[in-house]
């Protein structure tokens, strides 16, 4: 049987992708102890939810756009220039707030439109596409919101990022439809990885052994009931989390199971080969920045709810936070590698840090430092993990 009870080979033989989740599970813990468990309160993990939401929306765009060896610069003023539209839709126009949704949501999808064609159809390298598009949509938010705030949005908006379902089945103290869900997303998670496991072993892959599967998943539902609990007693399940969690399902589904994401990875891996095997380039890269506009119009759209305005100054620094999620998440600098997940999981690490020294009471300024080594370090470790690997082969 094509199994292994060995736990360092387990670890060793992704360690990119291994490595993360025990940063990730080490960086928790450590904040845990050093906020005396301020970190893990009901209230605080909730607030992690709603406070970082756009930033991990952001960052599943963005591992797409840099696995097919591109870069994003314009995010975070996609993401002002189109909660901006929101706000003047229902705000200033006193439309329906769906009508606001909808106006960001094509905004983004135009924004998306116009970098695609630079990128795709001229050429011209997507890194200078964007550092335009960063200055032209910022400018186009000042504009459209005659360099003044507006707010506040309508009820149903601010639900958006702000609301809660609770109650639904009841629960004694405790909401017991958000354990429910966390039950429901344990289950999926092991049976999912039951057939992919049955698949290996039908093609006779290496599989991890049965003990160690089952410690696995037992490790997962553990965390996820853990977390599912720290909601369920405070407001219960945030909707923007039911939104990122289909978001990431989609995704991870997009990139690991079609052909346009096998073709993502297969540009950046090896652009000319991927050219020679038929890959349409240019049609995937058009459509890796209308998918990063449309998610950029998402984030927006959580944003602006969660913030109950629109700012002229909103989304700075965004794209370099959905950067580094992407890279410390493990994603390669070269391009090719990178997961869905690993994104959403380094955009979970620097929220923990940066939620952990906020409720230190660190100044800003030391927490711009820390989160800019972890990223050299994240950096360092992929060149690092490259280099091994070929000195293996």
């Amino acid at each position: 049987m094509a199994g292994t009870s060995n736990l360092i080979e387990l670890l060793t033989r992704n360690l990119r992708q291994s490595g993360i989740y025990i940063a990730f599970v080490f960086i928790v813990a450590l904040f845990t102890v050093l906020t005396g468990g301020a970190l893990l309160s009901p209230g605080n993990v909730t607030n992690l939810v709603l406070q970082y939401s756009y930033i991990l929306i952001l960052a599943i765009g963005m591992v797409m756009i840099i696995v097919a060896g591109h870069i994003d610069l314009s995010v975070g003023s996609v993401v002002a220039l189109t909660g901006a539209v929101a706000a003047v839709v229902t705000i200033r126009h006193d439309m329906p707030w769906w009508a606001g949704v909808l106006a960001a949501l094509v905004t983004g999808a135009l924004v998306g439109v116009w970098q695609g064609f630079w990128v795709a159809i001229v050429g011209i390298p997507a890194f200078i596409v964007t550092l335009a598009g960063m200055l032209i949509f910022r400018g186009m938010t000042l504009q459209v919101l005659d360099s003044v705030s507006l707010s506040p949005f309508p009820g149903e908006y601010q639900q958006i990022a702000g609301g809660f379902l609770n109650g639904l089945l009841g629960g004694p103290g405790y909401d017991a439809f958000t354990l429910f869900i966390g039950g429901f997303a344990v289950i999926g998670y092991g049976i999912s990885s039951w057939r992919v496991r049955m698949r290996k072993l039908e093609y006779a892959q290496p599989v991890e052994s049965l003990p160690l599967f089952a410690l696995k998943i037992a490790l997962f539902g553990a965390l996820v009931m853990a977390f599912a609990w720290r909601l369920a007693n405070h407001r219960g399940l945030p909707i923007v989390l039911i939104l990122l969690a289909a978001l990431v399902l989609v995704y991870g589904f997009v990139t690991k199971k079609t052909v346009f994401g096998r073709n993502i990875y297969a540009m950046g891996g090896n652009l000319a080969a991927a050219k020679l095997s038929g890959v349409k380039t240019r049609r995937v890269n058009f459509l890796l920045f209308v998918n990063m506009g449309v998610l950029a119009a998402v984030a927006g759209i959580v944003y602006s709810s969660r913030s109950n305005g629109a700012q002229p100054a909103a989304g700075q620094m965004f794209e370099l936070d959905a950067i580094a999620a992407a890279f410390i998440g493990g994603a390669a600098v070269t391009g090719g590698v990178g997961t869905v997940l690993g994104a959403i999981v380094g955009g979970l690490i620097m929220a923990v840090m940066s939620n952990g020294m906020q409720i230190m009471g660190i100044e800003q300024s030391t927490q711009s430092v820390v989160r800019g080594v972890v990223l050299v370090l994240a950096v360092a470790f992929d060149v690092w993990n490259k280099k091994r690997a070929q000195g293996e082969r």
